[in-house]
């Protein structure tokens, strides 16, 4: 279930990014790096021909890891902050899709016919998670490439930045296939904003706001 897979990306990465927060000072640079850019890289090339949006997720968390790891003894406190925005917005994410029921990618072009907002929310958080500027997800991956920089790493920054454009391009491969393609089932359909619902959406609007507008707090 999408409850599951939400608890897994999010609430079980805590645990082990505090032991990393913790033990951050003895660890080996050599070995992070190596470590974080199979992350991105394997998270990334992963990622390209899922068509299941909880696979897609999963790669997704992957790379963020590795984002997460490589700054663990350069600055940890941009490992907290890079987590925080991970979590917010795959929290984002998870609610819209469990609210819409909606689990594979071909999915989310039906989305439009239920809740044109619902659609619109998940190609925001998903743009974000991707680190696309102006957006929140693009802060944390922004410091991280400056403090790389600012230590003497250009090349793993110029790597990192690269294996980013992977997820990036899956995620706008999705909002592609879902806003600019349209299926023949759904042409004689009308356009709702709104769609009956029984779950509670209280908490989506706050984490919309939180995990696509807060790059000016940089």
């Amino acid at each position: 279930p999408l409850s599951s897979g939400m608890i897994l990306l999010t609430w079980q990465k805590i645990a082990p990014t505090a032991l990393l927060y913790q033990i951050s000072p003895s660890l080996n640079m050599e070995i992070l790096i190596l470590l974080a850019i199979l992350s991105t890289m394997l998270g990334g090339w992963g990622g390209l021909n899922q068509t299941q949006m909880r696979k897609v997720l999963a790669y997704s968390s992957i790379a963020h890891m590795g984002w997460t790891v490589i700054i663990a003894l350069i600055n940890p406190n941009l490992t907290i902050l890079s987590l925080m925005i991970y979590i917010m917005t795959t929290l984002t994410l998870f609610m819209t899709l469990n609210l819409s029921s909606t689990t594979k990618i071909k999915s989310i072009s039906n989305l439009w016919n239920k809740s044109t907002p619902m659609t619109m929310i998940v190609f925001l958080t998903m743009l974000s998670l991707g680190g696309l500027p102006p957006l929140t997800g693009f802060m944390p991956k922004w410091l991280i490439l400056q403090e790389l920089i600012i230590n003497n790493n250009p090349t793993m920054a110029i790597i990192m930045a690269l294996s980013a454009l992977l997820n990036l391009f899956f995620y706008m491969r999705i909002i592609y296939v879902s806003s600019l393609t349209m299926f023949p089932t759904s042409n004689n359909l009308k356009h709702h904003w709104f769609f009956s619902q029984t779950k509670t959406t209280n908490m989506i609007p706050t984490l919309t706001t939180i995990s696509s507008m807060l790059l000016p707090l940089t």
